[in-house]
């Protein structure tokens, strides 16, 4: 099983020593079967008067920091060894429920899905209800990995991935009216799409593993990145990752799952002082093969 070690380090900066409010950090891989923490490491700088870990109504893992120090410099530093075993490329047979679209989900499962299944951006003119409809077979049924191919791929090749310096994720209607933007943009969109589709998804952040001859054409890697997880019966949550086209968990390491991005943000915190006082942000991550020095 291939064993990797992401190295992220994230430094704020300042004009003057400032005072620091809590801070919330979400970097721990996500374990599962096919992922699994063998080691992991937070270091911050000034040291935290006090650092708890948490589970979120997720279940992923949170730290939240307290500061009674001051400085000019604030950093995180995130170590982690990882035992990554994706599974084999995702496949429906004719004898799974959800083989062909429309599919029922069970009654029980139902209950614990409809966040993920409902919309949760406004679609005034049904736009993004058009978009996704033109996945389907006017014919007849649709085989579901023809919609979720089509649309990872479709994504892919149709809109142009731009880095964005605004905070946040913007409105998926703006994603498809520019045909542009960041890993998570892209990621809220399918989701938005899917679910109008009566399709459950939800948000997933990690890390994008760039290597070898899979290097060349990917986008989105050198920092965090952001995929969408569907749920089908029998099949449970599978990954797809419209930024580059990848169908399955290879190369992906998730960290944490949510109903919207706003719930999965790897380092969220504040500071007290001039808003002018904030000088900027570094960030620097790296993905690799275990044994293999770090550059950050």
């Amino acid at each position: 099983m291939p064993l990797l070690t992401i190295h992220h380090k994230t430094e704020y900066r300042y004009t003057h020593p400032v005072a620091f409010g809590e801070h919330r950090i979400m970097l721990r891989p996500r374990d599962g079967h096919d992922l699994r923490v063998l080691d992991g490491k937070l270091e911050i700088d000034p040291e935290p008067m006090s650092l708890r870990w948490i589970h979120d109504v997720f279940g992923n893992s949170v730290a939240i920091a307290t500061f009674d120090e001051r400085s000019d410099t604030l950093s995180f530093s995130s170590t982690a060894t990882i035992e990554h075993n994706p599974a084999d490329a995702f496949a429906l047979t004719p004898d799974d429920p959800a083989y062909f679209y429309p599919f029922l989900y069970d009654n029980e499962e139902i209950l614990d899905l409809r966040e993920f299944i409902a919309p949760q951006y406004g679609d005034p003119n049904g736009q993004l209800s058009a978009w996704a409809r033109n996945f389907l077979d006017p014919e007849g049924p649709t085989p579901t990995f023809n919609i979720l191919s089509g649309m990872t791929h479709g994504i892919r090749k149709a809109f142009t991935y731009r880095k964005r310096h605004e905070h946040g994720t913007q409105h998926p209607l703006d994603t498809l009216q520019t045909k542009s933007g960041t890993c998570r943009d892209y990621a809220l969109f399918m989701i938005e799409a899917l679910r109008r589709l009566g399709i459950a998804a939800r948000f997933v952040s990690g890390y994008l593993f760039v290597h070898g001859d899979r290097a060349h054409g990917y986008v989105g890697g050198g920092s965090t990145h952001a995929w969408v997880q569907v749920y089908l019966p029998s099949a449970g949550w599978i990954e797809f990752d419209p930024t580059n086209g990848i169908v399955g968990s290879r190369d992906l390491i998730r960290v944490a799952v949510a109903r919207d991005p706003r719930q999965a943000i790897p380092l969220h915190g504040t500071y007290l002082g001039s808003a002018d006082a904030f000088v900027g942000m570094d960030v620097s991550i790296n993905v690799v093969s275990a044994g293999e020095g770090a550059r950050v």
